[in-house]
């Protein structure tokens, strides 16, 4: 999947200047797709020049002049078509901590330890900012009602699988940080 379908479906929420799309991406899209503020602009340009978005010029007093985009009816087509084609392959996790773990033994169990304890604190602070997300989504509401009566839904669904891997990560860091504190008088070395 490229970033093109990611900005196409952030402008399903409305106009929205690159500005906004950047902070939608880092509170909403970047538990399952990241990109740079640089990535964005370059795809909005093409996107734009390819028909999918248009912009405008919103003139600013003591500002520079700013673009907002919305999605063209080619866009919302293109979307469509995107939406309901199956994905052309699952997800491979690429994770270089992973690799680190996998080669840990031997190395300095407290700079593993360490690594890990980065992990388990990002986490904490992903999950924090999702579970703002979601409390300012559910506007007071319980999810089920949320989940019948709001216009979309889809924000929500991808936000819901943000938090499960941000869940999911903390599990597994206070799991590893357990072996690795019960395996710390061993002082074994072994590969």
């Amino acid at each position: 999947m490229s970033l093109k379908y990611a900005v196409l479906a952030a402008l399903l929420e409305g106009e929205a200047s690159g500005y906004e799309l950047s902070k939608v991406f880092d509170v909403s899209l970047a538990n399952f797709w990241a990109a740079t503020p640089q990535q964005l602009y370059r795809e909005l340009e093409r996107l734009a020049r390819d028909g999918l978005i248009e912009a405008r010029v919103v003139r600013q007093e003591r500002r520079p002049d700013k673009r907002m985009f919305t999605l063209t009816e080619a866009g919302r087509q293109d979307l469509r078509a995107f939406a309901g084609a199956p994905p052309r392959r699952p997800t491979a996790i690429r994770d270089e901590l992973l690799i680190k773990i996998q080669a840990m033994d031997g190395a300095d169990p407290e700079a593993t330890r360490a690594l890990v304890e980065e992990r388990e604190a990002w986490s904490r602070g992903k999950l924090a900012r999702y579970e703002r997300v979601r409390e300012r989504l559910l506007a007071g509401r319980g999810e089920e009602e949320y989940l019948r009566e709001a216009h979309r839904i889809g924000p929500y669904l991808t936000l819901m699988r943000g938090i499960a891997y941000e869940e999911e990560n903390l599990r597994w860091c206070a799991r590893v940080l357990t072996i690795l504190k019960q395996r710390a008088p061993l002082g074994r070395a072994d590969c």
